[in-house]
């Protein structure tokens, strides 16, 4: 029996492209994004249905999830991967922004999980994906609330697969980070930007690049190595660049290397309940690789 996606998102980017993989590969997909016309370019392709869905919108995600339940008898998998993200200083950022960028990137998936698990139950089965980010590993200056609804996000998907193991619904986290390209998030980042300028009459994010820049001439770590009076004592302590004379050095607050490398020793312990981390972006590693095809998402339920 063919098998049935729900992606969230679909408007660009990501849910765009998983939507194409997926229908390539033989799949039944539901694409849904905010605004139905978004879709079109999705909705000539075979066994594709596509329909409004806004995860701030609860009575909105029940009618989507009916919906592709009548077309195509169940659903399978869910991705979420609808997300935004805000660019500026925290205290230049709205508390209605903030809720939102919350309401869409933490809460929104938890409401989309919550409506579907009824029917993953009665199937005896289901699998979810969550799209974070490298956000949720380490922090970026000027993105603290994405950051911290990426963050959330981890937590949650951590512990709801706990919960869900006994029931034969497995959950999994993608994470793309450094360099994944080709999509509209840069975009809709300018755009946040625009508007919370226009609103507040604060340029935020303006305001936040200048700080950086005068934190970069007090820190030497930030330094050019050949302008770095502290360049020895910065390799001793191991937050240097050992090569390239032009490279710069990499504070440790920003450096999110070793955090890596904590998570995914701690995702590889036995004990952790069909829990896998994949991570799709530029940081080598071993045990990392790209998402390349649905067969990628279906291999992460074993």
């Amino acid at each position: 029996m063919t098998r049935t996606v729900l992606i969230t998102g679909c408007s660009s980017g990501i849910g765009a492209a998983t939507a194409r993989l997926f229908a390539a590969k033989g799949w039944n997909v539901v694409a849904t994004a905010r605004r139905r016309a978004a879709l079109e370019p999705l909705a000539h392709l075979p066994q594709v249905l596509t329909l409004s869905l806004d995860v701030q919108d609860e009575a909105g995600i029940a009618t989507a999830i009916a919906a592709g339940i009548e077309r195509f008898g169940k659903i399978d998998l869910l991705v979420n991967n609808a997300g935004f993200s805000l660019f500026g200083l925290f205290e230049g950022t709205s508390p209605a922004k903030i809720r939102e960028q919350f309401d869409v990137n933490l809460f929104g998936v938890m409401a989309v999980t919550r409506a579907i698990l009824p029917h993953f139950r009665r199937n005896k089965a289901g699998l979810i994906i969550n799209v974070g980010s490298g956000a949720g590993i380490f922090t970026l200056p000027l993105m603290s609330m994405y950051c911290a609804s990426k963050f959330a996000l981890e937590g949650f998907t951590e512990a709801l697969a706990y919960e869900l193991a006994s029931q034969n619904i497995g959950i999994k986290l993608i994470e793309p980070h450094g360099g994944v390209s080709s999509t509209a998030f840069g975009a809709r980042v300018t755009e946040e930007v625009k508007a919370q300028a226009a609103d507040s009459g604060i340029d935020a994010a303006a305001l936040g690049l200048c700080r950086l820049r005068s934190l970069r001439r007090r820190h030497p770590c930030r330094l050019r190595r050949d302008a770095c009076p502290a360049h020895d004592e910065c390799r001793r302590r191991g937050r240097g660049d050992p090569g390239g004379g032009e490279r710069r050095h990499q504070s440790p607050a920003l450096s999110g290397r070793r955090r890596c490398a904590r998570l995914r020793q701690g995702a590889a312990r036995e004990d952790r309940p069909g829990l896998c981390r994949l991570h799709a972006g530029a940081i080598p590693a071993e045990g990392m690789k790209p998402v390349q095809s649905p067969d990628s998402f279906e291999g992460l339920s074993s």
